[in-house]
């Protein structure tokens, strides 16, 4: 079943003084539950555009995009708030923890948007989850005492703790050494496994892009599947 459907979408924003800029140009993707996708591009090639249409914080200037069969479209804005609440985790490179707040508070934190039993479990629920993730030892440590994979993993624990159906890694192991970062991409495709979730993952990285079932390169703001089998382009 189609999770995700973009068909000719675009991205064109104004610029002052100047012509407006299309970022995005006649994109066609195809994103079914439970798969795991990559999109590989260098800097400035439209991977973050892109990332915030996927994740519901932006909107094309054109084209047709469907959540889960539905025209984002048609949604207002606070429908389409309350959706990227309830299906969309993200992951980033910079971990983005709160400082200040121990592992637990963190991945608590997208609770406090839940409601019924699951507000009044968060704290058990992300408790769970810290362990899941293999930092149930961890729970009440800050930040700044974690190794780099201990804060990832807390920040996908975080992005998972609400049982998203689509999560969007965004340069997930761009802050880690090669051998860690390969933990932490295993770590994140069996957790998605355990919840059903389809990934998403935004890479500069040809080795991270080619552990997806389906391979996209983003150039210029144009997709082009990698067919299987095929080299992913840096």
């Amino acid at each position: 079943m189609t999770l995700l459907r973009l068909e000719g979408v675009t991205k064109t924003v104004d610029i002052p003084d100047a012509e407006p800029l299309t970022i995005l140009h006649g994109v066609d993707l195809v994103v079914e539950h439970g798969e795991r996708t990559s999109i590989v591009g260098r800097s400035g090639s439209g991977k973050s555009t892109l990332l915030n249409i996927l994740g519901l914080l932006d909107a094309p200037t054109s084209g047709v995009f469907e959540f889960d069969g539905r025209s984002v479209a048609r949604l207002r804005s606070g429908a389409r708030d309350r959706q990227r609440g309830a299906d969309v985790g993200f992951i980033f490179q910079q971990f983005n923890l709160l400082s200040g707040r121990s592992a637990l508070e963190n991945v608590m934190t997208p609770l406090l948007y839940a409601s019924g039993r699951r507000f009044w479990r968060r704290r058990t629920i992300a408790a769970e989850m810290l362990d899941k993730v293999g930092l149930g030892h961890r729970l009440d440590t800050m930040p700044e005492k974690l190794s780099g994979g201990e804060q990832q993993r807390v920040a996908i624990a975080r992005a998972l703790v609400r049982e998203p159906r689509l999560i969007l890694a965004d340069e997930p192991t761009g802050a880690l050494d090669v051998e860690t970062g390969t933990s932490v991409m295993g770590l994140l495709d069996t957790v998605a496994t355990d919840y059903g979730a389809a990934l998403v993952t935004i890479t500069h990285d040809p080795a991270i892009a080619a552990l997806a079932d389906e391979r996209h390169r983003l150039d210029a703001g144009r997709l082009h599947p990698v067919e299987s089998g095929a080299e992913v382009p840096a």
